[in-house]
């Protein structure tokens, strides 16, 4: 139980609060304030720290402010003093990378996303983890038709299926079609946004908020409209991807489920 109201205090403001600064030393436990996850530090450098759970599991997180919990309380990560002379060079994820990579012979599992914006942004940042782990990633076109998909694919042990899907909210269409795959190999995770462009954060693409599209209006239509923005559709994703270069660019709820997919398709079987 924590004490008190965890949402109080401006925690989500930096500055508005007082929110205690804990250097992420090795071992330090604490907990991922949106999603959860608790384990102990055992990696940090100056975007993430790398906490590792009870079980082994290993997840990466920013070190954004008032971002973790450290015994029920509200705490902002920064990196510990002694480790201003870690050298290892970060992929765009913020893993580790592995110098002098050979990409692994593929996996029988897969990532499917639904389009080809979703897979390049996929790529960008996790094309070297990905090919670390062996893990190719195809595009739908769309998931209307994902439970045939998946029969077709055939997942068992060894041979899971994770799929990403835009827009996976209650009440959604898409989310009636992933309640029809009922696979134990396959997992099937969204994120709240209508298009993987709303996946990128405002501020690195240069606009102050994505804008409010009206029903009825194709979105990527609307939203090149809305800012003003004299080009094609492929031109603007073109800019937005462009903008992007590390996982701090994005938003933590592609992050998180990205991070997830790829956990549950390199999983042991």
């Amino acid at each position: 139980m924590y004490e008190g109201d965890v949402l109080g205090g401006n925690w989500r403001r930096p500055g508005r609060g007082k929110i205690p600064k804990v250097p992420a030393e090795r071992d330090l436990v604490v907990e991922d304030a949106d999603s959860g996850f608790c384990g102990a530090v055992v990696a940090c450098d100056k975007e993430a720290v790398t906490l590792e759970d009870r079980f082994g599991k290993r997840r990466l997180f920013p070190l954004d402010p008032a971002a973790f919990l450290l015994d029920g309380k509200i705490v902002t990560l920064v990196r510990p003093a002694a480790a201003t002379a870690e050298t290892h060079r970060r992929s765009a994820s913020g893993s580790i990378a592995v110098e002098g990579l050979r990409a692994r012979v593929a996996r029988q599992s897969r990532i499917y996303v639904e389009g080809v914006h979703d897979a390049a942004l996929v790529e960008r940042i996790w094309g070297h983890d990905l090919r670390v782990e062996g893990v190719v990633v195809e595009y739908l076109e769309g998931v209307d038709d994902l439970p045939e998909i998946v029969e077709e694919f055939a997942p068992e042990p060894g041979r899971r299926l994770g799929v990403l899907v835009d827009h996976l909210v209650p009440g959604s269409k898409e989310s009636r079609i992933a309640a029809r795959v009922t696979s134990p190999d396959v997992l099937v995770v969204g994120h709240p946004f209508i298009d993987i462009w709303q996946a990128v954060k405002p501020s690195s693409v240069g606009i102050p908020a994505w804008p409010d599209v009206p029903r009825g209006v194709p979105w990527k239509e609307g939203v090149i409209a809305a800012l003003g923005w004299r080009m094609a559709s492929a031109d603007a994703w073109r800019r937005i991807l462009g903008s992007v270069s590390s996982f701090a660019d994005l938003e933590p709820e592609l992050l998180g489920r990205v991070e997830e997919l790829i956990d549950f398709v390199t999983e042991a079987p």
